[in-house]
């Protein structure tokens, strides 16, 4: 009897219903961010804009040249002023040469051309897709004289999926960056 016992419960241990144990893919954290509220800035090298609460502009070590940071999301948009002393044309070569660099990682590269004529405010803005280092770029010139070029970077490795919501959200802040951006 207690043989038989014992080899029922061996049975039973082999041939257990259980499920194979599988890892679990690690997951990223679903974030989200507040309503933007914007506020002015002007830069003594002769524009302003609004840019969002939940971010903070930061002086780089040149001149006309800041960080648009946004802490939370481990983000940086670069900007930088030129001015334009005729060489316009090879401002525009740099920023496309910038964008087009990012071909070999991104899936694609969205171009859209803005004009603001009545502020002389013209250029382009980039959305780069997919795992490429730089998601979103843009250049804003008068064209004759003035020339600023932006670009968002993350301090972390590109995964399209995982950023999505703080690129959006970004890219909304600079699109209102872009509709709000005069020359003084």
């Amino acid at each position: 009897m207690f043989k038989k016992l014992i080899f029922t419960f061996l049975g039973f241990s082999l041939f257990s219903c259980a499920k194979d144990a599988k890892p679990k893919p690690s997951g990223e954290l679903r974030l989200e961010y507040p309503e933007a509220k914007y506020q002015q800035y002007s830069s003594p090298c002769g524009f302003r804009f609004e840019y969002s609460d939940f971010a903070k502009i930061e002086n780089a070590k040149e001149n006309c040249w800041y960080y648009i940071s946004y802490p939370k999301m481990r983000a940086k948009v670069f900007l930088t002023y030129f001015p334009v002393k005729n060489d316009f044309d090879l401002h525009v070569k740099e920023s496309e040469k910038m964008v087009y660099e990012h071909t070999v990682k991104a899936t694609s590269i969205d171009t859209k051309s803005f004009s603001y004529p009545e502020r002389k405010v013209f250029g382009n803005f980039y959305e780069l897709k997919g795992p490429s280092a730089s998601n979103l770029q843009f250049f804003v010139t008068d064209s004759t004289r003035h020339y600023v070029t932006a670009n968002l970077y993350f301090n972390t490795r590109p995964k399209p999926d995982s950023l999505a919501p703080a690129v959006d959200y970004i890219k909304k802040d600079l699109l209102h960056l872009i509709d709000t951006f005069q020359w003084k």
